[in-house]
């Protein structure tokens, strides 16, 4: 393909209520939307960095200025260009994972609906739905928690994550689960905030039959959470961690985890996340789809690979009302504990015209 036009699109998206982890509190998000032209389709890409290098080292404003002086200029040089060959038209480029993950899906996103195959099918899916968990983030108070956790399995939610940080961790787990019971499907995400020194105290939480304990340590002490997994009976998920298809099979070879987090925006791609899957599948180590918040695009995207062989844990794409009151694109609706991935060529959604103009701040056009 022959790209004419890149288009980088800002957008001011509000939460429908503010969700605090470990490394934050956020209102909002300062999305980075790629847009991108050729002389058969258009495309569509969503960088899931955040406003500032709390979860990751990547951050909006950094990754439009990779996008806008980097990759963009590298895939013009390029002339003709194919999604498969991206990896290598930009690889003189290091790290930026998150930019490079929003471009080649807007690539990917319009090499496929020029063909008229949709991303789901590209990638393999064996599955039309996906399980859906809903991700709770750290309250005030256990009551608070109990109240939003009830309303989140009312609303037909199958599984739910609880953000923990040291103070809160075991003491709101426990009120979940005596509350709630032992039927729900509970899982927790630490989001690195723990040291190995801790291991101890994370034992604690062995008593309430999560499904996974995620990202407990720094994402770069794979070799801790080897010694945690030891220490726990709690299954270890890596999340941070895992930065691509190596890393996932270093991690595993070393016991490091039992379980994978995969975000495609975290291994730089959807092409990357597929060789993710394949080699956890190929390890007997399942996998699960986890989520940044994304809107609508991103969203759709992730449901297809989701719907992959070796994702049988319930993943994180909620429906788009847990965090958007009006999402880029249609909104993404859950139907008993499910949501459909989309059909229709490539990512199979594109964003409502009238509200990618209300909550459009800044557009930048980029030409060969």
């Amino acid at each position: 393909m022959k790209i004419n036009v890149v288009e980088l699109i800002r957008i001011d998206m509000p939460l429908v209520s503010p969700f605090r982890t470990s490394f934050g509190v956020e209102t909002g998000r300062d999305v980075l939307v790629v847009r991108l032209e050729t002389d058969d389709a258009q495309g569509w890409g969503e960088c899931v960095a955040l406003a500032d290098p709390l979860y990751s080292s990547e951050y909006t404003d950094a990754a439009q200025r990779v996008v806008a002086e980097q990759l963009v200029p590298r895939l013009f040089a390029a002339g003709e260009v194919t999604t498969a060959r991206f990896g290598e038209v930009v690889a003189s480029v290091r790290g930026h994972r998150m930019a490079k993950s929003a471009v080649e899906t807007a690539l990917l996103d319009a090499e496929l609906r020029a063909s008229g195959v949709s991303l789901s099918r590209y990638l393999g899916a064996i599955s039309t739905e996906v399980v859906s968990g809903v991700s709770v983030g750290i309250q005030d108070t256990i009551p608070e928690l109990l109240d939003v956790v009830g309303a989140y399995l009312d609303a037909g939610y199958p599984r739910i994550k609880l953000k923990i940080e040291p103070g809160w961790d075991v003491t709101p787990v426990a009120a979940v689960r005596e509350h709630f019971g032992d039927d729900v499907l509970l899982q927790v995400d630490a989001n690195s905030a723990y040291r190995r020194s801790d291991a101890r105290h994370l034992a604690g939480l062995d008593a309430f039959d999560l499904l996974l304990l995620e990202q407990p340590l720094d994402e770069e002490d794979v070799v801790g959470h080897a010694g945690l997994a030891r220490m726990v009976r709690t299954p270890i998920c890596l999340d941070e961690s895992i930065v691509s298809a190596r890393a996932a099979y270093e991690a595993i070879r070393i016991g490091a985890c039992a379980v994978v987090n995969i975000k495609p925006g975290r291994v730089g791609g959807y092409l990357e996340a597929r060789r993710v899957h394949d080699a956890c599948a190929a390890a007997g180590v399942p996998v699960w789809a986890g989520g940044m918040l994304e809107t609508g695009i991103g969203r759709a995207a992730n449901l297809a690979l989701a719907g992959l062989s070796n994702f049988t844990l319930p993943s994180d794409i909620s429906g788009s009302d847990r965090y958007y009151a009006q999402d880029l694109t249609e909104p993404f609706v859950l139907i008993d504990g499910r949501i459909p991935i989309p059909t229709g060529p490539g990512i199979g959604v594109i964003p409502l015209p009238e509200v990618l103009a209300e909550l459009c701040t800044c557009r930048t056009t980029l030409t060969p």
